[in-house]
């Protein structure tokens, strides 16, 4: 009797063993991956969008103040106003705001795209101009 109470006992433990197993193996595997990290920052060449009104410029420094953020101008930041290229000097205080930056790793903030004025879209809105076809929209009077 004391045998089978035995051979009983050693099966429930190999069994119990084999079936733990798999799942311990599985819980290591988990644990050796690093952590995935959340980023900010789009991958590629997109970067970050921001939009708001500019609060200062300065032209020596080639920087960009939005609220509280400051965005570094390089020679690599694309510029237009109203669709149209343009320069840092073309930028005006109180003026809206729109683009794309990238966060270095010091911290800094590099200006990638920077649109002064509204988008082209509003602005032509704005003016009277048919977004589709681009043509001055016609009055009751040329009906």
């Amino acid at each position: 009797m004391k045998k089978n109470i035995l051979r009983i006992a050693v099966l429930s433990l190999l069994a119990t063993a084999i079936a733990v197993a798999p799942t311990q193996t599985l819980a290591q595997e988990k644990q050796d991956k690093p952590a995935v990290e959340k980023k900010t920052e789009p991958k590629g060449d997109r970067g970050i969008p921001f939009h708001g009104k500019i609060t200062a410029v300065d032209k020596t420094a080639k920087t960009v103040t939005v609220g509280e953020r400051v965005f570094l101008v390089t020679a690599e930041t694309r510029i237009k106003k109203l669709g149209k290229p343009a320069k840092l000097d073309d930028a005006v205080v109180g003026e809206e705001i729109g683009g794309t930056y990238i966060k270095g790793d010091d911290g800094k903030l590099t200006a990638k795209t920077l649109r002064f004025g509204p988008k082209p879209e509003v602005a032509a809105k704005a003016e009277g101009k048919d977004e589709a076809k681009g043509q001055e929209k016609k009055g009751k009077k040329d009906k």
